[in-house]
């Protein structure tokens, strides 16, 4: 196959891991050829605003292999953001407007949609971006419809997305949209992503907000609640992995997070078993062993009870 080249556009102050994110994932996907060998999916090119190098926010010194002006046609073109962007803002958007009708896809991460928006090519199209500038980006740009919170939107060949790791699951999608599913959980796989997220998903997700709201004592608990939802949850298990009664626990759990033990683990299931619907080939049985159910109907009645509705029905 003949590689896709993706450019990505590099200038001062520009946040590293819009960069590094998706140039990773996509020098990594590769197709299995008849005998054998692999055929990388994508040629990555990263495109200067001019000629020199570059400094990241966070003192990385990149140098482009193009400026912009010496482009090649793209097919997927990306603006990543950062604290640059103000600086750089008119000039990318000057030639986007140029080279816009030749690109397939078109792609900005986090702050990078000033970029973007300002050349009008996302005037009432639905867009996301960095939680942080969500309500300036809604004011500077009132014809833009901003979906808050999500990781990643996709509105025809415009695709926005959060930035930060969320560029990461942006790519994966986009890998999977051109090269199916399973190259891009291999992709996933190599970088170590630990579930490679629906751009539906919140930035502020469940598991971190549980992190925040944890004292010291609750730290560790969360993460490894979340991670093993298929265990002994009970509240006499809990307390003993937190060397507690389970009175002294359950007082002290809902003082930290609002409701009892049982719900919050209950509502930490049902979250991942709405993530799990969503995998296409994935059974109703399947989902509810995995999140620590012991037969369908216990899981139905609970999922019924948390989100409003049966799993067969929420998966459509």
């Amino acid at each position: 196959m003949v590689p896709k080249t993706v450019g990505l556009i590099v200038f001062e102050q520009m946040a590293a891991t819009d960069l590094t994110g998706p140039a990773e994932a996509f020098s990594r996907a590769k197709i299995q050829n008849g005998d054998g060998s692999e055929s990388h999916c994508y040629h990555v090119l990263t495109l200067g605003i001019n000629a020199g190098s570059f400094t990241t926010e966070c003192g990385i010194v990149i140098k482009p292999q193009l400026v912009m002006a010496d482009a090649p046609p793209l097919d997927t073109l990306i603006v990543p953001g950062g604290n640059g962007i103000p600086n750089a803002s008119n000039r990318i958007a000057k030639w986007l407007r140029r080279k816009a009708s030749a690109a397939r896809r078109i792609v900005s991460l986090g702050s990078g949609i000033y970029a973007l928006a300002a050349t009008g090519l996302l005037d009432r199209r639905h867009v996301t971006t960095h939680w942080h500038v969500v309500k300036d980006v809604t004011l500077r740009f009132p014809k833009v419809q901003v979906v808050p919170n999500s990781l990643f939107v996709k509105d025809d060949r415009f695709y926005t997305c959060a930035g930060g790791t969320s560029a990461v699951d942006l790519a994966l999608s986009l890998i999977e949209e051109d090269c199916g599913r399973q190259v891009a959980l291999k992709v996933a796989r190599e970088l170590v992503v630990h579930l490679k997220r629906s751009g539906e998903q919140q930035q502020y997700s469940e598991a971190l907000r549980f992190q925040v709201q944890s004292s010291d004592r609750f730290v560790d608990l969360p993460a490894w609640i979340l991670c093993n939802l298929n265990q002994d949850l009970t509240v006499e298990s809990l307390a003993q992995k937190a060397c507690m009664s389970p009175r002294n626990f359950s007082r002290l759990f809902k003082a930290a997070f609002g409701e009892t033990p049982a719900d919050f683990v209950a509502r930490a299931r049902i979250t991942e078993a709405r993530e799990r619907l969503l995998i296409p080939r994935t059974s109703i049985e399947n989902v509810a062993t995995f999140v620590g159910f012991k037969s369908v109907d216990a899981f139905s009645r609970t999922f019924e009870r948390v989100v409003g509705t049966r799993p067969s029905t929420y998966r459509g």
